[in-house]
């Protein structure tokens, strides 16, 4: 593979105004780089293309995708590859000044496609797209405020959404609502959007399937082990309370196992009703499913990627604890220091965890640069740990696919429980 053709493929959250994810944009690394330059776009439309046919299922999974098509891209028919009712085809510059892939991108919107224009600008060429166009996206870090009030005024008279990217810092965060953007996206919108739930409940849907893998004849361990392992917040509560005073263990429970092995099926039946009865009725908070979400994933990529590293002192089990744990303080109201004193983990997980540093930090670091599309940090930890890096994004969506499909199982038990059959007068 060429050195600048694509190796790594993420994707990030956009999100409205009110905190809430309402599409992922598809990013792949060297997406920015000058596509005119001979052999440079041919190089990424082949990996890329190579890379969508095989995993299209994958990519465009449970929300509304962005994707950026160079001309090549365009004129290869990929966006085919996906259905119109789940992808936005984004464009930028190279392909505007392209007549023939501007007749592609206008054969796409009358199949039914949303388009997307990156890093609009207002002069004339761009002003001209606005009826070919339902998204216009502002790079906030470059253009001037005068620019971006007049874009986003122009396009809402038009009724069209505008999306600020690059949003990193507080800064430009605080600007987009004044400039009155319809959402945003950026590593301040993906990290620190999120409101802190400080709640310790739990999804509301695993619980349910955790009660009903309980109550059967014949209760499932290696089930019910699955389900908990889920969720970070049923995970706390049962090391919580397994390696409290109360059980006197010579030896700490370090996993949901162990855990489960500790208290015996008799027990945790016990255990889990008590929960029951605590736990508040009503819808889960959204940032608080985000948040769950967000940890599962975590969780899964940390234990793939462990079994390519080399000589790290974690087990997968390890792993998987250090992704699930990594949004607990937004979960509960406590610092991240009372939070892990309380349970028994491994110290490389716990030095990771608190400071990104020891012999975990750059397992964990990689985990949360992949979600930032930090391409510099991803490759440099990753030979760092002898990770192979062109198995990094295969590993990621497979990761990605996993939790989507345990996710809208979940969702599937949590609309079906709120469905209860009214009583007949």
């Amino acid at each position: 593979m060429p050195s600048n053709a694509i190796k790594y493929i993420v994707r990030q959250p956009i999100k409205d105004m009110n905190g809430k994810i309402m599409a992922h944009e598809i990013r792949y690394a060297g997406e920015n780089s000058a596509y005119d330059i001979e052999g440079q776009d041919f190089a990424a439309a082949d990996t890329i293309y190579s890379f969508l046919t095989q995993n299209s299922t994958k990519v465009l999974k449970d929300t509304l995708s962005f994707m950026t098509f160079t001309s090549n891209l365009l004129m290869r028919q990929t966006p085919k590859l996906f259905n119109p009712g789940t992808l936005v085809i984004q464009v930028d510059d190279s392909v505007i000044i392209h007549p023939l892939a501007m007749r592609f991108v206008e054969r796409f919107a009358k199949d039914g496609y949303k388009i997307a224009v990156n890093e609009f600008q207002f002069t004339p060429r761009y002003i001209a797209l606005l009826d070919k166009v339902d998204y216009i996206k502002i790079n906030f870090q470059i253009t001037a405020d005068t620019s971006i009030r007049n874009t986003v005024e122009m396009a809402h008279s038009m009724g069209k959404l505008c999306i600020a990217t690059e949003v990193d810092n507080e800064e430009l965060y605080q600007k987009a609502f004044v400039m009155e953007v319809d959402a945003m996206e950026g590593q301040y919108v993906a990290e620190q959007m999120r409101s802190t739930v400080h709640s310790s409940s739990y999804l509301q849907s695993n619980f349910f399937r955790l009660m009903v893998a309980i109550t059967v004849d014949e209760p499932d361990v290696e089930e019910i082990e699955r389900i908990i392992s889920m969720d970070a917040t049923l995970t706390y509560a049962l090391l919580k309370i397994v390696n409290s005073a109360f059980f006197a263990l010579r030896n700490r429970a370090t996993d949901v196992h162990q855990a489960v092995m500790v208290l015996g099926i008799g027990q945790l039946r016990q255990w889990i009703y008590l929960m029951g009865e605590g736990n508040e009725a009503g819808e889960i908070d959204p940032h608080q499913e985000e948040f769950l979400r967000t940890s599962f994933m975590r969780a899964t990529f940390c234990s793939e990627l462990l079994k390519m590293a080399k000589k790290l002192p974690i087990t997968r089990n390890d792993a998987y604890l250090m992704g699930m744990f990594s949004t607990l303080n937004h979960l509960i109201a406590a610092p991240m220091e009372e939070i892990l004193a309380e349970i028994p983990v491994a110290k490389p997980v716990k030095e990771a965890l608190l400071t990104y540093e020891g012999p975990c930090g750059a397992l964990y670091k990689l985990v949360l640069s992949y979600e930032r599309a930090d391409w510099s940090a991803i490759g440099q930890l990753a030979e760092e740990l002898h990770i192979p890096i062109d198995q990094l994004t295969n590993t990621y969506f497979q990761c990605l696919d996993e939790v989507n499909n345990i996710w809208q199982q979940l969702m599937s038990v949590q609309e079906f429980d709120e469905e209860e059959p009214k009583e007949e007068a």
